[in-house]
């Protein structure tokens, strides 16, 4: 089994992320379960705007279409900018708004039978409103959501340290994460098992 992690941090390498510091959690329970984990950082590549798969020359997107394609777990991994998903989680969303008309062989939309989940950080709060609406998106493109497929940490009211300058929340967080970890192998398992049909004519 395969899991894609997007970090949608606005952070190139080799800056640290703390958003990637979060996703790593998950990153090793997925392992302990034996799942073959990726991690791509989307600030690093050239991802055009857009709503196709392949925006044309130049256009790193496409390879990543490729990994969503090879996956079957989907971690979402994005900071917290004021209240809102940063704005490369919200072109990554842009991007797979295409495979609302990408199908398999058996005629089902190409996200059928794959799990997603979301992992946010932020010295603000709005954790849960980031949550909804990159979920939202990836259930109208097809993406179960399991049950508690989230985890997050943010400081709280006011200004403040970043996740990866205090250990505050950190054990709810990585908590969190693991349940999160265990909850999308579980249902990854059961639809590779029972996988959805087509939508009914």
């Amino acid at each position: 089994m395969r899991a894609l992690v997007l970090n949608c941090t606005l952070k190139a390498s080799p800056e640290p992320s703390n958003t990637d510091r979060l996703a790593d959690v998950v990153v090793r329970a997925l392992r302990e379960r034996e799942v073959e984990v990726t991690t791509v950082r989307l600030a690093d590549l050239n991802i055009l705007p857009g709503v196709a798969t392949d925006m044309g020359a130049g256009d790193d997107w496409p390879r990543v279409h490729e990994q969503l394609l090879a996956s079957q777990i989907l971690v979402v991994a994005t900071p917290t900018w004021v209240g809102h998903p940063s704005s490369i989680a919200q072109r990554v969303l842009e991007r797979m708004d295409a495979m609302l008309s990408e199908t398999d062989a058996d005629g089902r939309p190409v996200a059928y039978n794959r799990v997603a989940g979301v992992v946010v950080t932020g010295n603000e709060d709005s954790a849960h409103h980031v949550i909804s609406e990159i979920a939202g998106g990836l259930m109208d493109f097809g993406y179960t959501i399991p049950g508690q497929a989230w985890t997050y940490w943010n400081r709280g009211p006011g200004p403040g340290p970043s996740y990866s300058e205090t250990e505050e929340g950190h054990e709810w967080s990585a908590k969190t994460g693991r349940a999160m970890a265990a909850n999308l192998h579980t249902v990854a398992r059961a639809l590779a098992t029972t996988p959805m049909g087509p939508p009914p004519a």
